[in-house]
């Protein structure tokens, strides 16, 4: 069994095949979380790892500011068209380019910017399967510093529909959509030390922890893959919504749907972060029935 989207995916042999194209642009998109007492996390660029060490040729998206609203209270909220577009261009990337991202932190970096690359419309957009951790295990070689590509222009062509507002995901909490939470089982039944200002998930939503899909940074075998997705029917469900705290882990459970063919998926953008904002949206604790 193979992916049914394996375009979406590179392997680290076939990138390092492909490093001087001239048409590649190549991207670095980590950010590193750290828990605050009280709820949430502060987020931190992975500027500083980039420059320790990327691979060669890589930029650097900076997923907190650059290609956020920084307008909005939440973390790495979407922005408008206009605004993504700018910023996507002020990073070198055209619709013609082949851009291909990684993360010196968790992938779940990676498949967060080629969420948003795809949801302006860019179509020739890979995640690095194993992401730079797997790059450094084969011993490639690695650059220190700063590379930036020459701004051009990237008009966008928005999927509004990949992302899901407020009022999609409180309509969908009856079964009318396969509703995921894609953080860890303590956060999805609210039994852990780490919680979003209030416990639980969002009622009628299903667990599926983004760590149960991946392999040390790679995507589960096509056949495993499957499986687990359908496990929770999200590729036979007609419409998926998959959220997390704020937006990122559940790219990759997005993602993966991608890859296995389901293509009616979107991201809650405001995940947790916005759902607990207001006490009258109710949570359920505990495991599912």
């Amino acid at each position: 069994m193979e992916y049914v989207h394996s375009e979406y995916l590179i392997d680290v042999d076939a990138l390092n095949q492909q490093l001087t194209a001239p048409n590649l642009r190549l991207f670095d998109a980590a950010v590193f979380l750290h828990p605050k007492s009280g709820g949430g996390y502060q987020a931190d660029s992975g500027l500083d790892s980039y420059h320790t060490a990327h691979i060669p040729g890589a930029g650097f998206i900076d997923l907190v500011s650059a290609w956020a609203d920084t307008r909005s209270p939440l973390n790495f909220t979407l922005p408008d068209a206009e605004a993504l577009a700018q910023n996507i261009g002020d990073s070198g990337i055209s619709a013609d380019h082949e851009v291909v991202l990684y993360s010196s932190g968790h992938i779940m970096w990676a498949t967060r910017a080629w969420w948003l690359l795809h949801c302006a419309g860019h179509n020739r957009v890979r995640v690095l399967n194993g992401s730079f951790q797997a790059w450094r295990a084969q011993g490639l070689a690695i650059e220190t510093g700063h590379h930036d590509y020459p701004s051009c222009e990237f008009t966008a062509e928005p999927r509004r529909e990949v992302f899901a507002g407020l009022d999609e995901v409180e309509n969908g909490m009856h079964g009318q959509v396969c509703t995921v939470n894609a953080l860890s089982p303590a956060l999805y039944e609210g039994s852990g030390d780490f919680y979003y200002q209030r416990r639980g998930h969002i009622p009628g939503s299903l667990p599926l922890f983004y760590d149960h899909i991946l392999d040390n940074e790679h995507f589960l075998p096509a056949e495993q893959l499957a499986t687990t997705l359908e496990g929770q029917g999200m590729l036979s469900a007609q419409r998926v919504i998959t959220y997390c705290g704020g937006g990122i882990a559940a790219t990759v459970n997005a993602f993966a749907c991608k890859l296995m063919g389901q293509d009616n998926v979107a991201v809650y953008d405001g995940s947790m972060s916005e759902w607990v904002q207001d006490a009258g949206r109710p949570l359920t604790e505990g495991a599912t029935p």
